[in-house]
């Protein structure tokens, strides 16, 4: 399983290159909206990490957690597409989102559950907000919306597919150093942003 995950995160490398590319000419929205959080390594670090903690921390956390981050990032999407004022520091409150959700898991940090929803949720609005704000003028809101969705819950399900393969391994340890990788990449993406 863990072999898969690499070859994976090895295919998806080009993506992480260049951050929001898109495609160009007329589109209807869906494969825009599905690759926009494939294309940065912003977005594939902390949705991924969300799957990550989400089986880390156990119990109801494994379906609430991605639940709340999908939720909200939907509705901050909708704000998002439709040019609802101008969230200050985006970028800055994604990039720390990586390094507290890598801190997260590097920690094993088991928060209660009304805290853990509260801070994916709000990490969650500022991915979400990104989203709909970056939606190409000649896409469908819904057609995009959908693909930015099903993206991101693909990559909930990628981070928990790792949680699951390491316990199941018994590499707690291991996926604790993955945290703090995951962390100091926050830490790059916060001073580039």
């Amino acid at each position: 399983m863990l072999g898969r995950a690499a070859f994976m995160a090895v295919l998806l490398v080009p993506l992480m290159a260049s951050a929001h590319p898109g495609f160009p000419g007329h589109t209807h929205g869906f494969a825009n909206g599905f690759a926009h959080p494939l294309s940065g390594l912003d977005h594939l670090l902390a949705m991924t990490a969300v799957g990550i903690w989400a089986v880390q921390r156990g119990g109801r956390a494994l379906w609430m957690v991605p639940l709340a981050f999908v939720s909200v990032m939907t509705f901050g999407g909708m704000l998002g597409m439709a040019g609802f004022g101008q969230i200050p520091l985006i970028e800055q409150a994604i990039a720390a989102s990586v390094l507290v959700m890598g801190i997260f898991i590097a920690t094993a940090a088991r928060l209660p559950l009304s805290a853990s929803v509260f801070i994916i949720g709000l990490f969650a609005l500022f991915h979400g907000y990104a989203h709909g704000a970056e939606m190409p003028a000649t896409a469908s809101g819904l057609l995009y919306g959908v693909g930015f969705v099903l993206a991101t819950t693909m990559l909930h399900l990628f981070g928990m597919g790792i949680g699951l393969a390491a316990r199941g391994m018994n590499s707690a340890k291991a996926v604790r150093y993955g945290g703090w990788a995951i962390a100091a990449c926050g830490v790059y993406l916060f001073l580039s942003a």
